[in-house]
Parts: structure tokens; sequence; C-alpha cells
């Protein structure tokens, strides 16, 4: 088991170039406005779920928020989708594969060796899981879009299961050689926490 939860513009010549407002995608997802007394000039934007989080001062007129909408918003939706794109190319299981053929050669001497890789959909509450038994390791499709040093982590850590299957202390120590395997288990941290509380509210308690 892993412990992974949860055209260019021409101007004619001899005429004043005209001021025109950016243009918004077609479809523009829902955009909401936090305020913080802390901020008192920085502006940023994220994707939280299918809305995009614009967080700005507490003291930033509505002007001032509709412009940071008309030219922040399209650049995180224009980011989202290259990663999409991007995703995509590595989103099959071929991809999946060469990618962990990579990793178990470059971190663990090309000892582990799996016999299948593969999406799976059904990863709803682990980010991969692995079966040392059979050598097959399934990854959470929702790690499709994530950055690839956020993915290798995972893929390493369910490969270093085909070679130890408890989380000891030689567990840790194999799947700890990517140098990102620290800040990848941040991100996902914060992935699990966005993806439970959409509008930033407080964690779910059980």
């Amino acid at each position: 088991m892993s412990p992974f939860r949860s055209p260019r513009n021409t101007q004619p010549r001899n005429t004043q170039p005209r001021h025109t407002e950016p243009q918004l995608p077609s479809e523009m997802p829902e955009v909401i406005v936090q305020r913080s007394a802390r901020r008192k000039k920085t502006v940023s934007a994220h994707f939280s779920g299918e809305s995009v989080i614009l967080a700005v001062p507490q003291s930033a007129t509505r002007r001032e928020v509709e412009q940071w909408k008309t030219t922040l918003v399209p650049k995180i939706v224009a980011k989202r989708e290259r990663a999409q794109r991007n995703a995509r190319r590595r989103s099959t299981d071929d991809g999946l594969w060469r990618m962990a053929q990579e990793l178990s050669a470059t971190y663990l001497d090309g000892k582990a060796r799996p016999t299948e890789v593969k999406w799976s959909s059904r990863q709803n509450t682990r980010w991969g899981s692995a079966t040392p038994s059979t050598g097959v390791i399934r990854i959470s499709t929702r790690l499709a879009t994530v950055p690839d040093w956020v993915l290798e982590t995972v893929v390493l850590h369910e490969l270093v299961h085909l070679l130890e299957a408890h989380h000891n202390d030689r567990f840790w120590s194999l799947a700890r050689r990517h140098p990102k395997a620290n800040d990848a288990a941040q991100f996902l941290d914060g992935v699990a926490w966005a993806d439970a509380n959409p509008r930033g509210g407080p964690a779910a308690t059980v």
C-alpha cells in the first residue's frame, strides 16, 4: 500500500494604436475573490478544483479586481491548458511504463521490474498502488496534470514497494532517493487539502 492519500496584431500606418481590453477565453471558470488584510500590493491567482481563487488586498477597488480578472485569470487558464496538453502526451500507459523503467534504472539500479504500469481511474483515495506478488503498478489518473517531478516520486514510491513491501527504513532510504521527494509530498498534501476544501474553508473532521 502507498501512504499517499488522498495572429499577430498590426497597426495601420499614420494612426494611433487603440487601447483594447484583454480578451477573455470563451469559457471562463468561476472566479472567487478572496480579500486579505495582510496583502498590501501583491495579487495572485490559482486554480482550486474548477474555480480560480483570486487573492487581492483588502483595500482593492472593484475596478482593480475586474482588471485583475481580465489579465491574470486568462493567464492561469492558459497555463493549465498547456499543462493538460503536456499531460496528455505522457498520459498513455506506454508513457507511464517508460517513466517507470527510467526511474528504476536511475534510482534503483534497475532492480525494480514491474510487469505492468498503468493509469487507473479507480485510485480515488490513493495516488498509487503496487502489488509485489504480481509486479503490477497502478497510478491514479488524478495525477495526470501534476508536474513531472511529482508524478515521478509517486511512480518511484510504488516501484520501491516491489522491492520492499513495508514502510521501513530500507523502504524510505530507497523512495527518498528522488531529489524532490520531500517537495512532492508537500505538493500532494496541498492537492489533497484543496480537493477537500475547494473554497478554502476549514478542513473537514471525522
